[in-house]
């Protein structure tokens, strides 16, 4: 098997926001290519799948409408976030349901992956929140705004990937639900 790894043979900050900063790196390849790349650093990220049945025996999502200013619009996503120095991931995906939407619930990892490794360096983390209730009203950031709604599940299967849930973010998360619903069917289906 060829040897696919480069050697870092510099690396510097060249730039940070509170969310992110932009390191620059020289390093060469097995083959003696050299070469001068850019990654983003980023904390991990966390998003939180709440689900429960409504009592017409519909399963649905607990998910958030609010204006996103990458794309200058309003989106649907599930409750997500950054997570903080010395805080697990669980830990940060139970803090952002909390913050978000006032619930708190029974945590299951379903996975995790690199959102971009072209040129990021953190991990996002997915969470299945089961048994969720009602704890408390949200605690915003400053400059958010969230509308915490319900959505049958299947209505978010169908609708994955346009309109208000174009998230690439939002595609994994329903990928990883999805494999995890092959083990557990009744989290797709309808109970009467």
């Amino acid at each position: 098997m060829r040897e696919l790894g480069w050697r870092t043979d510099s690396e510097k900050k060249v730039f940070s926001t509170p969310i992110f900063d932009i390191s620059e790196m020289e390093r060469t390849s097995h083959d003696g290519r050299h070469g001068k790349f850019v990654r983003l650093d980023s904390p991990d990220w966390v998003v939180a799948i709440p689900w429960f049945r409504r009592q017409d025996g519909v399963p649905c999502f607990v998910m958030e409408e609010q204006w996103r200013h990458g794309p200058g619009r309003v989106t649907r996503e599930f409750p997500a976030g950054l997570v903080e120095k010395g805080e697990s991931g669980e830990d940060a995906a139970k803090r952002e349901l909390m913050e978000e939407t006032g619930m708190s619930g029974k945590f299951t990892l379903l996975g995790a992956a690199c959102p971009n490794p072209a040129f990021m360096n953190n991990v996002q983390s997915f969470f299945l929140v089961e048994d969720i209730k009602k704890e408390g009203g949200q605690s915003l950031d400053p400059n958010e705004e969230i509308v915490v709604i319900e959505v049958p599940v299947e209505d978010v299967i169908r609708d994955m990937g346009e309109g208000l849930y174009d998230n690439g973010i939002m595609m994994e998360a329903i990928g990883f639900f999805m494999r995890y619903a092959e083990k557990h069917p009744q989290l797709r289906t309808l109970t009467v």
